[in-house]
């Protein structure tokens, strides 16, 4: 079972999550907001040799180099968008730190376990489930990230 499973089933005695919500390919996500460290203006990444596809490169964050990962290429969309005006969010879990690269930061939400719903059942053809849970807000799907989904192993980070 993940972290954000396990967060989730925390939930079940009506207390609320607080989640981090934002744009990626002009749809909305989210992720607890207890992994997030930081959210920084989109900085200059330094790119590495036979990183993957979806890593932009590095950055030095106070000292440290810290990997930044492109979230839509890393979730496989195929989108466009002008990387000076993206937003990197800085999330931890267990020994991990990364920033994500998204297009915007939307808002912070707070949802009750009864709001949330597990993703369908779909094939994913050898991909990892990366949505933990959605809800709706304001009308709008919200996909859930999971985090242990969606960060690579250590052995696979390029830095």
């Amino acid at each position: 079972m993940t972290d954000a499973t396990n967060q989730i089933d925390k939930q079940k005695d009506g207390t609320e999550i607080e989640l981090l919500s934002f744009l990626v390919g002009g749809q909305d996500y989210s992720v607890d907001i207890m992994s997030v460290r930081e959210i920084r203006g989109g900085a200059k990444a330094t790119s590495l040799p036979h990183s993957p596809a979806y890593v932009q490169g590095v950055i030095n964050l106070r000292g440290t180099v810290l990997p930044i990962m492109d979230l839509a290429k890393r979730l496989g969309m195929n989108t466009e968008v002008d990387k000076d005006r993206n937003v990197i969010i800085v999330v931890a879990i267990e020994e991990r730190t990364v920033g994500l690269m998204v297009d915007a930061v939307s808002d912070i939400l707070a949802i009750s376990e009864e709001d949330m719903q597990p993703p369908p059942e779909m094939p994913a053809d050898n991909e990892r489930n990366f949505v933990s849970a959605l809800t709706i807000v304001d009308g709008r799907m919200i996909r859930i990230l999971d985090l242990n989904a969606v960060l690579p192993p250590a052995a696979e980070e390029a830095a």
